[in-house]
């Protein structure tokens, strides 16, 4: 790969492949010549398709919800150099938010959640020991902006917490905590 330095009056207004050898394509306000790409003659691996899966509905996601100016415009708003709402709409849809910590303060239940976008909500459900659900509600958002709070009616020993974290594409981190 090369890019090129000067103001080339060549280069300036060309982009595309040149035969089978190389490409001249634009990025970020510089020339760049490499050499062209062919398909890989590679059967894809199953993570490698899982992957591409991934980032169809990733892609899919930003083309449908860029077309809200106002969601637009945070996307917008988060873009570095060279970026845009769409790239930034795929990179949040591609990741789940992840829960950091959870603690307790009497019967206030603390989430930890955090997603280099935003976190939508926090879920909480309590289930005793049976596997009947006691309680459940979201979770407020703190002053800090990453510590969600519930308060529980009561925690049941041998029961479990579970904790959902739903980041705006609508992907879920689920965690279980058991009671003691």
């Amino acid at each position: 790969m090369a890019i090129v330095k000067d103001n080339n009056l060549l280069l300036q207004a060309v982009t595309g492949s040149l035969g089978d050898e190389i490409t001249i394509y634009e990025r970020n306000g510089q020339i760049i010549v490499a050499k062209k790409r062919g398909p890989s003659k590679k059967k894809p691996t199953k993570k490698q398709l899982e992957a591409r899966y991934k980032m169809k509905i990733a892609a899919a996601y930003a083309v449908a919800i860029i077309k809200d100016p106002e969601i637009k415009a945070y996307y917008k708003s988060l873009a570095g150099p060279g970026q845009n709402a769409y790239n930034m709409a795929v990179k949040d849809a591609y990741n789940s938010p992840e829960i950091q910590r959870i603690r307790f303060e009497d019967e206030t239940v603390v989430v930890t959640a955090k997603n280099e976008f935003r976190v939508a909500e926090v879920a909480i459900r309590i289930v005793d020991a049976a596997g009947s659900i006691l309680e459940r509600g979201k979770a407020v958002l703190g002053r800090n902006g990453v510590d969600w709070h519930y308060k529980a009616t009561g925690l049941p020993p041998g029961g479990k917490l579970i904790i959902v974290a739903v980041d705006l594409p609508g992907n879920e981190t689920v965690r279980e905590v058991r009671l003691e």
